[in-house]
């Protein structure tokens, strides 16, 4: 199987989400995309929405593709910061026959040095690079050095959508619309949780789900 993993806290997801997985699924051949839910992104300080919250949002909005999946491999915020090398040594001992795609955008392939261990992700799978709206991931530093071991880059083009969860959480926030920025279900899903409105603490659990 030829397996997409795209990372983040999607907090929440919205469309550039999606078709940043879209467009790595076609262009790529990816039999599935898994959307990587963390609890803990190393790389990002701060409170955070409940990950129940956002797993249950991420579920939401992948239903009816059958190419897209939820996963929980780095949803347990008790294991502190999820690492991405960490995630993938996992996955190529329990699933040794797939192959990785690690999908990622242009702003973050300029960052990747200061990630734990870049040269490990780029041998244990396919870093997949798509470009965004003003960034050119070659411009600042060039091609990353990787090591030898590494897998050569792929890049890929994707329709340009200027959406960010840090905008979508400031609209909602100020009582602005969010609609045809994230799925009609997600849209939904916030309205009803009242999610954004209050501090991370206080938003009401999801039943069935621990946080």
């Amino acid at each position: 199987m030829r397996l997409g993993l795209y990372g983040g806290s999607f907090d929440p997801i919205h469309v550039g989400h999606l078709i940043l997985a879209e467009s790595c699924r076609e262009a790529c051949a990816l039999d599935v995309v898994w959307f990587v839910v963390t609890a803990t992104p190393p790389h990002k300080q701060g409170q955070r929405t409940p990950v129940a919250h956002r797993l249950e949002m991420a579920r939401i909005a992948v239903a009816g593709n059958p190419h897209f999946e939820v996963s929980e491999i780095e949803a347990n915020p008790a294991q502190g910061p999820h690492y991405s090398y960490q995630t993938l040594e996992r996955l190529s001992q329990e699933r040794p026959d797939d192959q990785l795609f690690f999908l990622i955008g242009a702003d973050s392939l300029d960052d990747l040095h200061k990630w734990r261990f870049p040269e490990r992700i780029a041998e244990l799978a396919t870093i997949v690079v798509v470009r965004r709206p003003g960034v050119d991931p070659l411009r600042t530093r060039g091609v990353p050095d990787l090591g030898p071991a590494a897998r050569p880059l792929c890049f890929v083009e994707s329709p340009l959508i200027g959406v960010s969860s840090t905008d979508l959480r400031q609209r909602t926030a100020e009582g602005r619309t969010i609609r045809y920025l994230v799925p009609r279900g997600v849209e939904a899903y916030i309205g009803e949780r009242q999610l954004y409105r209050e501090p991370a603490a206080t938003l009401a659990p999801v039943a069935g789900i621990q946080s």
